[in-house]
């Protein structure tokens, strides 16, 4: 797995919405924060920062009120927000090879098991993305991917 700037950023911008949301505890606030404070704080560069602001409101992650009391919020809880979510949002497929996803591989002869081996890796990443939430970053002490208690959603 290949984690680019624009998924990092994602999340990262992601994370300091829901913390100005719930204070960082996970739980409902209402605080709405600008593109340009989000940039600044993160050290993301703005124009970078708005396309992956819309592909995050396209998948109905955050949601923007226009003005100058305007911002973006999460349109759901950081509870029910996994970084999986974020990470799809921003960039299609958790595991790719050769640039396609890891379901579209195909191999034959020698190599015909390295199908099977791609899938379980995108399958293991895929695990730890869909169980870890944003509240479960924000909350301090958290190991990501350690909350094994929680089923995967998809």
């Amino acid at each position: 797995m290949y984690v680019s700037a624009r998924s990092d950023y994602a999340l990262r911008a992601m994370l300091a919405v829901a913390a100005a949301r719930t204070g960082g505890g996970g739980q409902a606030g209402g605080g709405l924060v600008k593109a340009a404070s989000l940039a600044a704080a993160q050290g993301i560069p703005l124009s970078f920062l708005q396309g992956i602001l819309l592909d995050l409101r396209r998948a109905g992650l955050l949601h923007s009120h226009r003005g100058t009391e305007g911002g973006y919020a999460l349109t759901r809880p950081a509870v029910e927000i996994t970084v999986g979510d974020v990470l799809r949002a921003v960039g299609g497929s958790l595991t790719t090879v050769r640039g396609r996803p890891a379901e579209d591989a195909g191999y034959h002869g020698v190599a015909s098991g390295l199908g099977e081996v791609w899938l379980a890796v995108a399958g293991a990443i895929a695990t730890v993305v869909d169980r870890t939430t944003l509240a479960d970053l924000l909350a301090e002490g958290s190991a990501p991917g350690s909350r094994t208690d929680r089923p995967v959603r998809r």
